[in-house]
């Protein structure tokens, strides 16, 4: 017989307006990895937080059972004591505290009210050791990577006795890299017989590690499979509810003037002035052209972005940037934007969006001037534009009120860039546009480039996934230590020729 280690029943999750969970059945058998799929919105969230007590029993209708225990987890230090560790996106580390600190933070290793120090230390090394992580007990959590701040949280979670891990989109802000280390780790893992909830939006990474299926639509359980049975068509298809005949839309391009030229670019590190980020970059764009800008972590691709943007990152900046003929200078924000250069940001929560505010305001919010009215910003315009925007970008929220920092992260990435449209460029450079959504608000993403492009705007996308510039873009420019390595046209482009000149080495690209 199966040993389940844990059985959600009947869950459904009611928040006002919205049934975010409906009668949500998951089984998860001990010492396995499963996998829970579904787009922005589908609830998968939701049941984890419901499981993990941060939606208390009382909030929510339905059984938990772990270990074929009935659960009426009052909170998270209930699951926990019974073994049950949820590591959230976003990471909740006390980044002025060291790594010691933060394992045990409210599990101090203590006597008589004084905590041990040698001890904590100790078996904090000891913890790291065994997460691969070679760091120091004493090291402030602020002086680690995001891949690193993700093996702490997972010491953490040892550190608790766990049983059952959760890990909510572990490795959506790490590099190549790291996220393999991370999944290796999950495998060791599941080897010592912990078991395992990965959410992920990565179906390479779902197909890689898991070894089975849940997917989640609308709130609901649409099936559970084992891995071998499945393939990644089949779990988008589970997800969006269709079959995606092609991942990326079919799209003719019409392709005119060049529009901006960017030519023998440099940019050095605000923090290491004498360090160049970017040297002597050299790049066109055209009105109705979709360029691509591929390239490593720390290769120079945002630096390049945002330096051009106004100079809103990098010092001793030098180039020229040409637009239309004529050379323009950006010394500002302000002045990109009049000069209709838009920049949608990789990191959308942070820089892209305020998440405190609603839709309307902030769409409006680069573009106010054109709100204005002796000075006032006409509101009722401001609605009416906003409204507009979440009609013609399919933004699911019940109006224009509504909070953003509420909304999917799909939807979220819909605002961005009705922001930057509302503005609009002639320029638009979006920077990794569709990290951290689902396949099927991916699809409705490159749908509305494609329809940018369409209206003659030139879209220069940075993405860290090579398929997605292959499927989106009419032409490849690469990037190496800071120098650009090739231009590729999509025709004549691989992933592993991009690849190729990626990762040209220092002296193969020095001029």
């Amino acid at each position: 017989m199966t040993d389940t280690i844990l059985r959600m029943s009947g869950i459904t999750k009611t928040f006002p307006g919205v049934k975010a969970l409906q009668d949500v059945d998951i089984e998860v058998r001990r010492g396995e990895i499963h996998a829970i799929c579904g787009e922005n919105g589908a609830g998968k969230s939701t049941l984890m937080k419901v499981l993990s007590g941060v939606y208390p029993h009382g909030t929510y209708e339905g059984a938990i059972e772990f270990e074929g225990q009935p659960c009426n987890f009052s909170g998270i230090r209930d699951s926990e004591h019974r073994g049950i560790v949820i590591i959230h996106q976003e990471l909740a580390l006390a980044s002025n505290l060291s790594i010691a600190e933060n394992i045990f933070l409210g599990n101090e290793r203590s006597k008589r009210g004084w905590i041990n120090w040698n001890e904590t230390n100790a078996a904090a090394d000891e913890l790291l050791r065994r997460v691969g992580l070679d760091e120091k007990a004493v090291t402030p959590v602020v002086e680690l990577g995001v891949g690193k701040q993700q093996l702490v949280e997972i010491a953490k979670a040892l550190s608790k006795d766990v049983k059952l891990l959760i890990l909510d989109e572990p490795t959506a802000a790490l590099n190549d890299d790291d996220s393999a280390h991370l999944l290796n780790l999950l495998r060791g893992l599941r080897d010592e017989g912990i078991t395992c909830v990965i959410i992920s939006h990565k179906l390479n990474e779902v197909m890689g590690i898991s070894d089975r299926v849940t997917i989640l639509r609308d709130g609901r359980t649409i099936w559970t499979n084992d891995i071998e049975n499945l393939t990644e068509d089949k779990i988008i298809s589970g997800m969006v509810g269709r079959d995606l005949e092609h991942r990326y839309p079919e799209h003719e391009p019409t392709i005119g003037d060049e529009v901006l030229r960017i030519e023998d670019w440099t940019v050095y590190s605000p923090t290491q002035p004498d360090r160049a980020l970017v040297r002597k970059a050299n790049l066109t764009l055209r009105r109705g052209e979709i360029v691509g800008l591929a390239g490593l972590m720390g290769a120079g691709r945002t630096e390049l972005a945002m330096s051009v943007f106004g100079r809103s990152y990098g010092v001793n900046i030098s180039g020229r940037l040409i637009k239309d003929g004529k050379e323009i200078h950006v010394r500002s924000v302000r002045e990109a934007i009049d000069h209709g250069i838009a920049y949608a940001t990789e990191d959308r929560k942070r820089y892209g969006l305020n998440l405190i505010e609603d839709i309307k305001r902030n769409v409006s919010a680069a573009g106010l001037t054109k709100l204005a009215k002796g000075g006032w910003v006409d509101g009722n315009e401001e609605f009416k534009v906003a409204n507009e925007f979440r009609d013609s970008m399919n933004i699911k929220a019940p109006d224009v009120g509504a909070i953003v920092g509420k909304l999917s992260g799909g939807n979220q990435q819909k605002v961005v860039l009705s922001k930057w449209i509302f503005t609009d460029p002639d320029i638009l450079i979006l920077d990794e546009p569709t990290r951290g959504i689902d396949v099927g608000a991916k699809y409705e993403i490159y749908t509305i480039i494609n329809r940018l492009a369409d209206e003659g705007k030139a879209v220069l996308v940075i993405s860290s996934e090579l398929p997605e510039l292959l499927g989106i873009c009419d032409r490849i420019y690469t990037l190496s230590a800071g120098r650009i390595t090739g231009e590729v046209p999509r025709a004549g482009a691989t992933q592993e020729s991009l690849m190729t000149l990626m990762t040209k080495e220092e002296q193969e690209v020095a001029p």
